[in-house]
């Protein structure tokens, strides 16, 4: 069941709604927390009920072993440390099968030239996420920073369906204390969320489509063996670069605006990423809650900054493979999180080294250059993110540079995608939203969990856009709303489904 289908919008949205909040006014908080984990796994039962026969047993023996590890860890810490390994590795035992048992066949028997086979395993939706969650449950159960176990409140933690398929990866500790305070009234929340929630369909409906009909023609045709030009190439990789942004900011708009209808605020997942000047600054912006559980859980651990430099880098490049390789079971995954880590490494370096060789601030063309070579870096990654295979992300890349010309191209065999000035102006019209535009927060005022308050935050340099609970602003998000269902005629899955 998809955000952007009438099934969803039309159905079980409302009645889920209907039920909760009939629940909360009536004064029964424990009925509205079951009421939505019933619903929760009811629309995780939708894409196939078999996998609530992994969904329920992982919640059941996370939750058993974290509140074991909580209660051993000052009495017993050796067996709470080793309850935390088993269930860690449990939890990344059943990723590690789903996900990467036949990348893993597959590559070994071409390695020894053997034939192995092994059936095709279904990838479980949204099991990266909510087995990232469960993860950071049981470590920081470990740290003590568990402060209640409730099993009710931790299987709605790891179901709750706005953000259960793709994301955002919320942490424990803003989510839980809201559960606990669901009977106050939610009213003041709907309003925005309604509002978030239309802001996100929009951008699926309309942005991400619309580069989507760019963008595949133009990978498919380079996996098909089609020489593409450089004009050709760069309009897929820049149709791709808005595609996958839109469609994923617009699904993170949509889980937190859903999730405000029940009076949940989730974590902001996106700020504008490709208003980044620099490498680090483009990962504190694209998919926030990734780029922060990577960090608590893998790279301090490993050591983060404290290390000496070279140390410090392998850290780096060690957490972007393995947050590339947690993207999806391909080759093309792991060379774009190596290519990100080499990015990260020589940012630092440039850091350490500039205010050296410049001991000035930065100033505006050194700024803009900044900008520039970091979205033509993020393209040329996304090259590889979006390509079927490593041969055609290069024969992408090669053409880029010109290798096939810069205005001609040879089809032999396949067919060459249109290119026209229509297509053209489309990717550079969502270029300039990306780039130019006020984010959802911004609009919105929207803050993330921490925020208990309905009202946005000031925004003095666009007060003619500031979202405010007026009845104008309902009547803009209703039409928004309504324009973009009558425009559902064809429904796409949202990209970050298939990791």
């Amino acid at each position: 069941m998809l955000f952007n289908s009438y099934a969803f919008l039309l159905g079980f949205l409302p009645a889920a709604l209907l039920a909760f909040h009939a629940m909360r006014r009536l004064g029964h908080q424990r009925a509205a927390l079951f009421t939505l984990v019933v619903f929760s796994f009811g629309f995780y039962a939708w894409w196939n009920t078999v996998y609530l026969l992994l969904l329920v047993p992982l919640t059941l023996a996370t939750f058993a072993l974290a509140r074991a590890i909580a209660s051993w860890r000052l009495s017993r810490p050796r067996a709470a440390r080793l309850l935390m390994l088993v269930g860690v590795g449990a939890n990344l035992l059943v990723l590690a099968y789903f996900k990467y048992a036949n990348f893993l066949v597959d590559n070994a028997a071409a390695l020894l030239g053997l034939e192995w086979a092994v059936a095709r395993i279904v990838l479980p939706l949204g099991i990266s996420f909510f087995v990232f969650q469960k993860i950071a449950f049981l470590v920081d159960s470990h740290r003590g920073k568990v402060d209640r176990f409730d099993l009710l409140e931790f299987a709605l933690f790891v179901s709750f369906f706005p953000q259960l398929i793709a994301g955002p990866i919320v942490h424990h500790a803003e989510v839980l204390p809201q559960f606990r305070q669901v009977r106050r009234s939610a009213s003041p929340f709907v309003a925005i969320g309604l509002t978030i929630f239309a802001i996100g369909l929009a951008k699926k409906v309309f942005l991400a489509d619309s580069a989507a009909a760019v963008a595949t023609p133009a990978f498919d045709a380079a996996a098909s063996g089609a020489l593409l030009d450089a004009a050709g190439a760069w309009l897929g990789a820049l149709a791709y670069t808005v595609q996958l942004y839109f469609d994923f900011s617009g699904y993170s708009d949509m889980a937190i605006g859903a999730a405000l209808l029940f009076g949940i605020r989730l974590p902001v997942n996106f700020a504008s990423p490709y208003k980044a000047l620099s490498i680090v600054e483009f990962w504190r912006r694209w998919h926030v809650t990734l780029s922060r559980f990577l960090r608590d859980y893998l790279y301090i651990p490993l050591g983060g900054n404290q290390r000496s430099g070279a140390r410090r880098y392998a850290n780096l490049l060690i957490t972007m493979l393995l947050g590339g390789l947690w993207h999806g079971a391909a080759w093309t995954f792991v060379a774009w999180g190596a290519l990100h880590g080499a990015y990260l490494v020589v940012n630092r370096l440039w850091q350490g080294t500039r205010p050296r060789l410049l001991p000035a601030p930065p100033r505006g063309p050194e700024i803009v250059a900044g900008g520039m070579l970091t979205f033509v870096a993020v393209v040329v990654g996304w090259v590889l993110f979006r390509a079927a295979d490593l041969p055609t992300a290069l024969a992408m890349m090669r053409a880029m540079l010109g290798e096939n010309g810069i205005g001609a191209a040879t089809a032999g065999d396949s067919v060459l995608p249109d290119r026209t000035p229509w297509q053209w102006s489309t990717i550079a019209v969502l270029l300039a939203i990306a780039f130019v535009a006020p984010n959802t927060q911004q609009i919105t005022g929207y803050r993330g969990p921490h925020d208990e308050s309905p009202e946005p935050e000031a925004s003095p340099s666009r007060p003619w856009i500031r979202w405010r609970p007026t009845a104008t602003w309902a009547a803009a998000s209703a039409a928004l709303m309504s324009v973009a269902m009558m425009n559902l005629s064809k429904v796409s899955e949202f990209l970050y489904f298939q990791f």
